[in-house]
């Protein structure tokens, strides 16, 4: 391999191949603000199953509805529960 005689400096070589490193990009191509808020989901959805809470999905509009229904219910919210709904 031979070294690159057409730049001064290997960073003049590595800038004029335009090399961009990335460190807030997961390798699941989404950013770091969205990895945050989707474990954020996830945590408050695990949460509400440790209290025994089933909401209809993983999303936090419907994992907030089932706490609020627990919370009328005076117990832990399940699907297809009376009142349950908005």
């Amino acid at each position: 391999m031979t070294a690159c005689t057409c730049h001064e400096t290997y960073g003049a070589h590595l800038r004029a191949k335009n090399i961009r490193i990335d460190g807030c990009r997961s390798t699941f191509g989404r950013d770091r603000t969205a990895n945050r808020n989707n474990q954020r989901e996830l945590n408050l959805y695990a949460d509400a199953r440790r209290q025994g809470i089933q909401p209809e999905t993983t999303k936090t509009r419907d994992i907030r509805r089932a706490l609020d229904c627990s919370d009328r219910l005076g117990r832990a919210y399940q699907p297809g529960d009376q009142h349950g709904g908005s």
